[in-house]
């Protein structure tokens, strides 16, 4: 992976003009669309609400036909700068397979969004070696460390490229957070791939899944089950994907129930443990990315630098066209 070609689409600035979609799930009501336009307007950008983005079917925003229309006519119109998502749910991998990506290749955008949208930014990223980014949905309010770590990655050129607490006028200064914990200490460099790990394994054994060599996998999820995540990391195993990895950068599980029904339980960091502790490369957990107020945005495909043993990320490539 460290000799694929990456482009990292143009930054953000005022004005840019931002299509708000729902590939995935519907919104909860026509207020979340306002809160997105009301975000984007914030940052002195310039919204613009999908189509179909306040349409339902079933637990989907909408037919397949109509997430797609959204979704192609926002990758391939020119004057789009940016494609932010409203949210998650579960939908994309309905649609994947008829994603057009001429005009994105020709004109790269920012992508933003996290959960279910994992499956969109990796096949992108993964198809047309443009810069993804798994960031926080445009439906919800933004927490000031959310927000600051959006600008320094999406809006700030030349920004400071170590990731941890929001930036002070003196530069970036990141002590060792408590509950970051290292579970193999090291410090390793590689291009940062990842998402939602229930996401990443159904793109397994299709065209989407990314090529995980020498990457710093980062993970998240959300109301699975520790068992679930157990079964996944094992079927990455089987995969041989782990054995490539250069580091593995671990967010928050959320909601997850660590027992069974026949009153058995184990711990996060065992499970996780016993699938990347033998790999012998640096592995840490508890980093500020998933189904949470504040987290991270992260570029999907950038170079950069985890220190476990310090509990620090540092982006290292601008990848600029």
């Amino acid at each position: 992976m460290g000799s694929k070609t990456v482009i990292r689409p143009p930054r953000l600035r005022a004005g840019s003009r931002v299509a708000l979609l729902a590939p995935s799930g519907p919104l909860s009501e026509r207020d979340d669309l306002t809160r997105a336009l009301e975000l984007c307007r914030a940052f002195q950008f310039e919204p613009i609400a999908g189509t179909h983005a306040l349409e339902r079917h079933g637990y989907l925003a909408g037919e397949d036909d109509a997430r797609l229309a959204d979704l192609n006519q926002a990758l391939n119109d020119p004057s789009v700068d940016a494609i932010w998502c409203l949210r998650g749910g579960y939908g994309v991998t309905r649609i994947l397979d008829r994603v057009e990506t001429e005009g994105f290749v020709r004109r790269p955008k920012v992508v933003i969004g996290f959960s279910d949208v994992t499956a969109l930014l990796l096949a992108l990223h993964e198809s047309a070696g443009v810069v993804t980014y798994h960031g926080p949905m445009s439906r919800s309010p933004l927490s000031l460390f959310s927000r600051r770590h959006f600008e320094l990655v999406l809006t700030r050129v030349g920004a400071p490229g170590l990731m941890g607490n929001p930036p002070t006028p003196s530069g970036v200064t990141v002590p060792r957070a408590p509950r970051i914990v290292a579970l193999h200490p090291g410090v390793a460099e590689g291009p940062l791939v990842g998402g939602n790990l229930t996401l990443l394994m159904a793109l397994a054994g299709t065209r989407h899944f990314p090529d995980l060599t020498g990457a710093l996998l980062f993970l998240e999820d959300v109301g699975e089950d520790l068992y679930r995540i157990d079964r996944h990391l094992a079927h990455l195993r089987m995969l041989g994907a782990l054995d490539r990895l250069a580091g593995v950068i671990a967010g928050q599980f959320t909601e997850m129930r660590r027992g069974t029904g026949d009153g058995g339980a184990l711990a996060l960091d065992e499970v996780l443990g016993t699938y990347l502790t033998p790999l012998g490369i640096p592995v840490a957990m508890g980093f500020p990315i998933g189904h949470i107020e504040d987290q991270w945005t992260l570029p999907i495909g950038v170079r950069a630098r985890l220190d476990a043993g310090a509990g620090e990320v540092e982006i290292l490539d601008e990848c600029t066209i």
